[in-house]
């Protein structure tokens, strides 16, 4: 029923679901050691964030450059619970403030902080992780999108929101950790996330995480909200003039991006084992903008996709040829976009696509398949 009538997955949508779960759930697990693995793990992480920028500028037209922001602050809710429990008066006893984070009694502070307090309790800190970047998101959606900021300066402001928070962060070291973030991370409700099993396991909730990201991304696409934000990204003041309130549309699916790179960023602290200011600023920010358009901006699929290549080129590059990494990682960007405007997902459906839809109609010749998603189609649809 989901597929024939409400047309949210086409034969293409579930063929390309059904590789990457194939891809994320066999072949890697098969084919890599733990350590490997949980490299992969933390390629993924990212991909919850190219996610929420196909949804915002691919499918919104906004382009957040300050992504980063919400990716820290969901690891840092997560870093703040895992740091607490770590920080138990007997695995600080020979601090002279036992019971509280060591970057804490380096910086003279005597007692936990009031507003790091609820974060003893696991539920609180799960639901932060979400609620905290989502009402940033909220906070910054009103103040830009009910004035109509939009464009080149809704990027740089978000660029300099990214830049405001790393240096609050870097400035409130007996807080928040400093430059060297919140590190040390040891167990979750008493099992150690260090082990080989945890890291395998927690690979696997984070695969698993990331395919309830994508099936609700694909929902919102495909839903009759997805149609309104193409139609305002190609043509906002019809959509305006037909009586949609434009801002209230920015600010959900900007929202909506923030809860996909929070959930990222948690899992990047229970992977990585730390959180620090250096994937909040702005470089990290504009890596995140480059995984989305290497995958294709228009594909949540291809950002994922986006996100294990750029990765694995950039530790790649710079395990081998240290001192021009960059400079390959660059070339890669730039060859990937000259060649291929839409990213990885444009040369799936210029060259593969058809291939498959042309092998599906000969082998079921009767059957009546959704079809390919058209972009142009429902944004008529939708500001009509």
């Amino acid at each position: 029923m989901l597929l024939s009538k409400n047309r949210f997955f086409s034969t293409t949508d579930l063929i390309g679901f059904g590789l990457l779960a194939l891809l994320i759930f066999v072949v890697l697990p098969i084919g890599l050691d733990t350590f490997r693995l949980n490299l992969f793990g933390k390629y993924l992480t990212y991909a919850f964030v190219a996610i929420g920028l196909v949804l915002c500028w691919g499918a919104g037209g906004i382009l957040s450059l300050g992504q980063g922001v919400f990716f820290g602050l969901g690891g840092y809710c997560m870093a703040m619970f895992l740091k607490l429990e770590a920080s138990s008066p007997e695995a600080t006893k020979i601090q002279s403030t036992p019971g509280i984070p060591d970057f804490m009694d380096w910086n003279q502070i005597t007692e936990i902080p009031i507003w790091w307090q609820p974060f003893h309790s696991l539920t609180f800190s799960l639901i932060a992780v979400i609620l905290v970047p989502v009402i940033f998101a909220f906070i910054i959606g009103v103040a830009m999108f009910r004035r109509r900021v939009g464009g080149v300066y809704f990027a740089i402001i978000t660029q300099a929101i990214a830049a405001i928070l790393t240096i609050l962060i870097i400035g409130q070291q007996g807080y928040t950790g400093g430059v060297n973030g919140i590190t040390d991370l040891r167990t979750l409700k008493g099992w150690d996330i260090r082990t080989d099993d945890a890291k395998v396991l927690l690979y696997f909730v984070n695969g698993g995480l990331l395919f309830a990201c994508l099936f609700l991304a694909q929902l919102i696409r495909r839903s009759k909200l997805g149609r309104i934000l193409i139609a305002m990204r190609n043509q906002e003041d019809r959509v305006r003039f037909s009586g949609y309130d434009v801002a209230n549309f920015k600010i959900f699916v900007f929202c909506a991006g923030a809860a996909f790179a929070a959930i990222g960023g948690a899992m990047f602290t229970l992977q990585v084992g730390f959180m620090s200011p250096s994937f909040v600023g702005i470089v990290p920010s504009i890596e995140m903008v480059i995984l989305c358009a290497v995958g294709g901006r228009l594909s949540i699929i291809g950002a994922v996709y986006g996100a294990l290549l750029v990765n694995l080129a950039k530790t790649t590059f710079s395990e081998l040829f240290p001192e021009l990494w960059l400079l390959g990682l660059g070339g890669l960007f730039i060859a990937v976009v000259l060649i291929f405007p839409n990213g990885l997902a444009g040369l799936y459906s210029d060259y593969i696509e058809p291939r498959i839809t042309a092998i599906f109609k000969r082998k079921f010749p009767e059957s009546k398949d959704p079809g390919k998603f058209d972009p142009a189609k429902t944004a008529a649809e939708a500001a009509e």
